[in-house]
């Protein structure tokens, strides 16, 4: 619910409008940036320092004559660290908090001079070097003599020093004390010590603080990452338009194929090659803007190359150049080798996604607003009365008193513990909204104790920081401040929170943070934080802050013992330590729908897998057809969520008349049964770090016909899925990779050597869908209304047979909700295989000890060429069963039921 105002939104009004945000020639530090005339840095390697966790030395240019610190750190697992910052600031420059762990392993470098004029430091548990040439400063990162990455190749290492403000300083001083170079003083408006957009002016204590550098990427032309973006999964060249912009903005309705910030910040990007994967973690939460340009191997020799490339064959090279408006250069270089090495080296950095409470991954229903607890109740029983599954009734703003979070409107929630109570009867949860801004009011309880306690955001004067929101004119909680978070945190007791049970959970909305009047609808730059830090320098932090507080507020709810679940539309790297995120304010058209995949995946890759998209579109009305195909995406997406604002029509499930309500309970339904499968993925990604969602060249790295692949994706590593998104399709092409793979067709049974492209016929109830040969998807049998109705039916086992008729796979089970299996290791963990026509049920990990009623009752097994002449059971007390099945020769597959065999315990099935 996210319109510049409330009573200015309307159905017709759809499309952002872009006068209210910049454009990069809008944006002073980009043009400094790009006026400034190249100054060279570079190294005194005389000042070079060794010590146990970073090598040091000394930069400058000839221009400022202000020396830099570099410090070079070797981090375990094959990450290096590149921090600049000026050695003697005027104060301390912002370097963000909170978002690495408290202690990273430093890996001592060995260094060693290489040619003159330059130094090398190798990393000791590996064959990574970095060559650093000291004059002109250049870094290129090596592996087994392949230079992979250049720093600073280009001469575009940018760093405005802290100055002192022109009013206090002497004429002598105004002279000498300025890093922009005197040549540009009298170009267009630089925005040294205030910029100005439309009606705001935007005030620098500190003047211009700026950093930039650029990175090359030797033979990489595939680039991924850096959302939020309303942009394709492949990063695009930024010659010839707008770079990449990292602000988190409240964009109502962002505009398709664009480059302009929208929700939320992660300022990481992955380049990959056949053969190679490398990423570059730019640890800024300022205002960020990346250029990326590929150069195809003509346009560079190697007389351009520094020495340690000289030998280098000539190839494609990706220049990546990032700008931030504040903080210091602190970044990471992750160097792979592999897409999954590269994601545990950026979740060793930031973190793993939190693992979820199973009823989260169930379907959720929303709308702004669910008018009162009757509504709450009606749609309820419509779920049951239609056969939908569903999890998680929400409610928005509407629910509260006059927008005060924490309240309720006793009106229309008369008896919210009463309303929880007829949902926890079902196994259902409900989702309430919380915001960062606060109503103004001495009536308010909250805002009053806020107030009292100085726990709001200030102005540059000293008084809290004023804006205008849902409530009107309200404070913004300064969730950098860690009493803040506490106290925050404090408020989701019970006894604080009236109304509130466990079964309550939050969403956490408008927290880039939105501010209505504000400049580009967000908060001022020179608004202040705790510790007297600058909002622009911290701007994309904030959401993640609120997320954070509010995840400890609800795992403190209960003293420890369950998982939160927490919903964020703004978010940073790191951000999937504390819950789910989504692409905010989409609209109901068939192009976003399209969009929310390369979206999604690129979320994903970037560490947050529990991400997905307001099926549905949340602006406009779907028609039936479009509904329909975004029910079928969605079921097959991390998370899965419908939701429409207030001025749309009711689109519940059933409302579109008998075959449309059938489709998509079919489309809920299929989500239901797979569950067991994506809560491994999400237990996977939870210990391992692999994305639950992924693009095809992440499972098939060597296949360049996968990498620029993004209306189709893989859900783990077993499920290929290739949503409809035109309308009135009757056929799809899905391109099948793996030249060495066989796919099979999850509704058909069909199967299909894989390197090619397959034309699929579709129909209103299809969604491409197909099964990798060598895969074990376990599933349950049957949906109940809700997760929690499911807990102890019976399990199906799809087994999919590879070229040499093998398979693999894996189910994990907990309770679904506490930190038991993380604390007492309460779980199952059991891996299943199939080999010379035995599946064999064993123990995946020991440690996990988690009693199940669980059988598996159903077994499938897919590309087995000719029918057996028995079918067998052993169990681990040595009973031996024949087992009466069902063999297609025309699908190839055999269909065993009426088993009971436990999920917990050993056994195998036998195929003669």
């Amino acid at each position: 619910m996210e319109a510049p105002e409330k009573e200015e939104i309307s159905v017709e009004d759809e499309a952002v409008d872009k006068n209210i945000f910049r454009d990069c020639s809008k944006i002073a530090f980009y043009r400094r940036q790009k006026l400034s005339k190249s100054s060279t840095y570079r190294a005194l390697l005389e000042s070079v320092i060794t010590g146990d966790d970073s090598t040091r030395f000394q930069i400058i240019n000839d221009t400022v004559k202000i020396p830099l610190l570099v410090k070079v750190y070797g981090i375990e697992r094959n990450i290096f660290r590149l921090k600049i910052n000026e050695e003697a600031p005027l104060k301390p420059r912002y370097e963000v908090p909170d978002v690495l762990p408290s202690k990273l392993s430093t890996i001592r470098l060995i260094s060693h001079t290489g040619d003159t004029g330059s130094l090398v430091l190798a990393h000791a548990k590996g064959d990574l070097k970095c060559h650093i040439s000291a004059n002109p400063l250049r870094i290129d990162l090596v592996s087994e003599n392949d230079v992979v990455m250049s720093i600073n190749s280009l001469g575009q290492l940018y760093f405005e020093h802290l100055q002192i403000p022109p009013k206090e300083r002497t004429t002598k001083e105004n002279e000498e004390s300025t890093s922009i170079d005197a040549s540009q003083e009298n170009q267009e408006d630089l925005g040294l010590w205030e910029e100005k957009f439309g009606k705001f002016v935007d005030v620098k204590a500190n003047g211009p603080t700026s950093i930039g550098l650029d990175f090359s990427l030797h033979g990489f032309e595939h680039l991924y990452g850096i959302p939020q973006h309303a942009e394709s999964h492949q990063l695009k060249n930024t010659r010839d338009g707008d770079a990449y912009r990292l602000y988190n903005l409240d964009v109502y309705g962002y505009k398709l194929h664009d480059k302009m910030g929208i929700y939320g910040s992660v300022p990481y990007l992955l380049a990959h090659r056949l053969g190679r994967t490398v990423g570059i973690f730019w640890l800024n939460a300022s205002e960020t803007l990346v250029e990326i340009n590929t150069e195809p191997a003509v346009k560079h020799t190697l007389t351009q190359l520094g020495p340690a490339a000289a030998k280098q064959k000539v190839r494609c090279r990706t220049d990546v150049h990032w700008m931030s408006e504040s903080g210091i250069i602190d970044v990471f270089l992750l160097t792979g080798p592999a897409p999954s090495d590269i994601f545990k080296q950026f979740s060793y950095l930031t973190g793993t996604q939190a693992m979820p409470p199973l009823f989260s991954l169930g379907y959720h229903q929303c709308r702004w607003n669910y008018e009162d607890e009757q509504d709450v109740k009606a749609v309820d029983a419509g779920f049951d009365e239609h056969d939908i599954p569903y999890d998680v009734m929400w409610l928005d703003i509407e629910h509260t008193e006059g927008k005060r979070y924490f309240t309720w409107d006793k009106k229309r929630f008369e008896n919210p513990q009463r309303m929880q109570e007829l949902l926890r009867s079902k196994k259902r949860k409900l989702v309430v909204i919380s915001d960062p801004h606060i109503k103004i009011d001495p009536d308010y309880a909250l805002y009053t104790k806020a107030k009292e306690q100085g726990f709001f955001v200030k102005n540059p004067e000293g008084g809290d920081f004023e804006g205008v929101c849902w409530p009107g004119l309200s404070s913004y909680l300064d969730f950098t401040n860690p009493k803040v978070r506490a106290w925050y945190s404090g408020l989701f007791a019970f006894s604080a929170y009236q109304g509130s049970t466990d079964i309550l959970f939050i969403w956490n909305d408008m927290n880039e943070p939105s501010v209505f009047r504000g400049p580009e609808l967000t908060m001022q730059k020179n608004a202040v934080h705790h510790g007297n830090w600058e909002h622009r320098e911290l701007h994309n932090l904030y959401g993640f802050y609120q997320q954070m507080a509010t995840a400890e507020g609800l795992t403190q709810r209960s003293k420890g013992k369950e998982r939160p679940f927490v919903l964020s539309r703004s978010f940073f790297a790191g951000s999937q330590k504390y819950g789910a995120v989504w692409t905010g304010d989409n609209t109901a058209e068939w192009s976003y729908l399209k969009m929310s995949i390369p979206m999604l995946l690129t979320l994903s890759v970037t560490g947050i897998s529990f991400c997905g998209a307001d099926v549905g579109g949340f602006i406009g009305n779907p028609d039936a057809e479009l509904l329909v195909r975004w029910y079928q995406a969605g079921a097959y997406q991390p998370f899965f969520r419908g939701h429409a604002t207030m001025n749309t029509k009711r689109r519940e499930p059933w409302l579109f008349g008998e075959e449309y309500t059938r489709l998509i309970r079919e489309a809920i339904r299929d989500r239901y049964t797979l569950l067991p499968y994506l809560y491994y993925l999400f237990y996977h990604a939870h210990v391992a770090s692999e994305p639950v969602m992924r693009p095809l060249w992440v499972e098939f790295p060597d296949e360049l016909e996968t990498f620029g692949i993004e209306d189709e994706y893989m859900l783990g590593s077993a499920l290929l899925v290739h949503p409809v998104t035109e309308p009135k399709a009757t056929m799809v092409d899905v391109f099948l990779p793996g030249s060495n793979e066989i796919w099979y067709d999850a509704k058909t049974f069909v199967h299909w050597e894989g390197g090619c492209t397959v034309k699929i016929p579709v129909a209103l109830d299809t969604i491409p869908l197909f099964q990798r040969g060598g895969s074990v998807v376990p599933m349950k049998t049957a949906p109940g209304r809700s997760t929690g109705w499911m807990a102890d039916s019976s399990y199906g086992l799809r087994v999919a047979l590879s070229a040499k008729g093998s398979a693999t796979g894996e189910l994990y089970l907990d309770d679904g909700h506490s930190f038991l299996f993380l604390h007492q290791k309460q779980f199952l963990h059991r891996k299943f295989s199939f080999c010379s026509s035995v599946l064999i049920n064993r123990c995946a990990d020991e440690r996990g000890h988690y009693p199940s009623k669980c059988v598996v009752e159903q077994i499938l097994v897919l590309g087995l060429r000719k029918e057996p002449s028995s079918v067998t059971t052993h169990s681990s007390d040595g009973k031996n069963q024949p087992v009466a099945f069902t063999y297609c020769a025309k699908t190839s597959s055999l269909t065993l039921e009426k088993l009971s065999l436990n999920i917990d315990k050993d056994w195998e099935v036998h195929i003669r």
